[in-house]
C-alpha cells in the first residue's frame, strides 16, 4: 500500500512542477529541483520498502510534499492528504503484517 501512495505522490508532485512555474512565478531551477527532486525520491522509495529504513525515507517525502506549500500554497492541502493516505497505509500495513505473524495457520491458505 505504502509503495502505490508514493508512487502516485510522485505523479501529483511531478505535475505540480509546471504549476509551480507558470501559475505561482517560481524560479524554475528551484521548482524543478523541489518538484521533479521530490517526486523522483517518491518513486526511489517506492521502490526500496523492501528495507525497513526506506520508510523512514518515505516520512521525509510526506513532510517534503507538505512543506512544498511554501511554493505552491495548495501543496499544503495536497501534501497533507497524502500524508494521511501514507500513515494509514504505513499503520495498516502494519497491523496486517501482525496479524499474519500472530495467525499464521489462517493466512496459509
Amino acid at each position: 500500500m505504502c509503495a502505490g501512495v508514493l508512487f502516485l505522490e510522485a505523479i501529483v508532485l511531478g505535475l505540480a512542477t509546471p504549476v509551480m512555474i507558470q501559475v505561482e512565478g517560481v524560479a524554475p531551477g528551484l521548482a524543478l529541483l523541489c518538484g521533479l527532486g521530490l517526486a523522483f525520491v517518491a518513486v526511489v522509495t517506492s521502490g526500496l520498502l523492501r528495507h525497513p529504513w526506506a520508510y523512514a525515507i518515505g516520512w521525509l517525502v510526506q513532510v517534503g510534499a507538505v512543506a512544498l506549500g511554501l511554493l505552491l500554497p495548495i501543496a499544503f492541502f495536497v501534501g497533507g492528504m497524502f500524508a494521511a493516505l501514507w500513515a494509514a497505509a504505513y499503520f495498516l500495513g502494519r497491523k496486517i503484517e501482525a496479524d499474519r505473524a500472530a495467525n499464521p495457520e489462517f493466512y496459509a491458505r
